[in-house]
């Protein structure tokens, strides 16, 4: 039987100060002012729309991303906030988390961002050094990624995640673990570590830059995996690395199946309904014009998941989680019986690529290091 899983919410405020080369991610550059009321007016509105799929559940976590939501003035978050709060039930340990770019940073606007009830700031530093950043097309310098997290720190956040990159243009494992130790020394709570990707739409896929090559992409993960354990992080996702009991609560509920209500231009949603045994993807209007514009209905994609596609889908996430997944939750969250994969579990177990431990599946190291291989074995 389908349970009814932890909810989160995501909210998207699509505008940034230029798009990188290599974002593929429903951002819009912005123009000289942004319609910072209207589109809160149009996430109150919509999130409106959604209360029904709250189904009783008090939200876990809230997560702004973007495009670049710093560039919001803390006055329009926290309005934003304050109605989510009216209107429905947050965890009294809820999450909240806003993701921020060191080329937007204004000190009073993050004290103002804490004082909203954001107590979880995610920084896009994605490098140290000027000249990697200038490669990548970021907007700010070296420098503002150092100011950014000073900041953030003298503002009162003491839970951080910078989102650092390797495998950049040009880069050497010396250069990517340079990046890692000064991050390091700030100590934060969190590190997002991963590989850059060319995807389809962007500017580097149409004019691809000089990537190191697959040996030196993998001495950088080695090394880079080695020195963040040395230094107490634990790798609990595939590019997710924390100190104990920070990892992000809003993530996991991702790569567990959870259920989250997507508000926003272009947000996606997926939603479990234990009446009819349905699970929904969602999607809005992608547009941000469109979307504040919508009197009717914000919603641009609503579909049914099959249900021969759910455990591929509970897959592709659960096993991204280093400690895997508990058997009784697949079926909880999927509705299929344990069954449906044994065939192939048993198999993967007998390769090596997959360990099972009492109730639960996880990846191997073998696994881990092949896990587009292993889950190929699923489809």
């Amino acid at each position: 039987m389908l349970e009814s899983p932890p909810l989160s919410l995501y909210i998207h405020i699509p505008w940034c100060i230029r798009k990188c080369p290599y974002c593929d991610f429903n951002s819009h550059e912005a123009a000289v002012s942004l319609p910072e009321k209207d589109y809160v007016t149009a996430l109150c509105e919509d999130f409106d729309t959604e209360l029904e799929n709250l189904d009783g559940r008090k939200i876990q976590s809230i997560f702004i991303g973007g495009g670049t939501p710093s560039l919001f003035r803390a006055e329009h978050i926290a309005n934003c906030l304050d109605h989510i709060r009216t209107q429905s039930s947050l965890a009294t340990d809820v999450e909240i988390t806003l993701e921020a770019n060191p080329g937007a940073v204004d000190e009073s606007n993050f004290t103002g961002f804490r004082a909203a009830g954001i107590n979880r700031l995610s920084l896009g530093i994605q490098s140290f050094q000027q000249d990697a950043l200038a490669k990548l097309g970021r907007v700010h310098n070296d420098a503002d990624a150092h100011r950014a997290i000073a900041v953030a720190r003298n503002a009162g956040f003491t839970n951080i995640n910078l989102d650092l990159m390797h495998g950049l243009p040009d880069q050497t494992v010396d250069s990517a673990l340079s990046d890692l130790r000064t991050a390091i020394t700030y100590e934060p709570e969190h590190m997002s570590w991963y590989e850059l990707t060319i995807e389809p739409n962007t500017v580097f896929y149409r004019r691809p830059p000089q990537l190191p090559d697959d040996d030196i992409l993998v001495q950088q993960q080695d090394a880079g995996h080695a020195l963040l354990a040395e230094s107490g992080y634990r790798r609990y996702e595939v590019s997710a690395y924390a100190k104990e009991n920070r990892q992000s609560i809003h993530n996991i509920n991702y790569w567990e199946f959870g259920d989250y209500i997507g508000i926003g231009a272009g947000a996606h949603g997926k939603l479990t309904n234990t009446n009819d045994g349905h699970i929904v993807r969602t999607r809005k209007h992608r547009q941000p014009q469109h979307y504040m514009a919508s009197s009717m209905s914000r919603l641009a994609e609503k579909s049914v998941i099959p249900e021969q596609d759910r455990a591929l889908e509970f897959l592709l996430n659960a096993l991204r989680l280093r400690e895997g997944f508990d058997i009784n939750c697949f079926a909880r969250r999927t509705g299929l019986p344990f069954d449906t994969i044994a065939k192939q579990v048993e198999c993967m177990v007998n390769e090596g690529l997959l360990l099972h431990e009492g109730e639960r599946l996880k990846a191997s190291n073998k696994g881990y290091l092949h896990l587009n291989k292993l889950l190929e074995e699923f489809l």
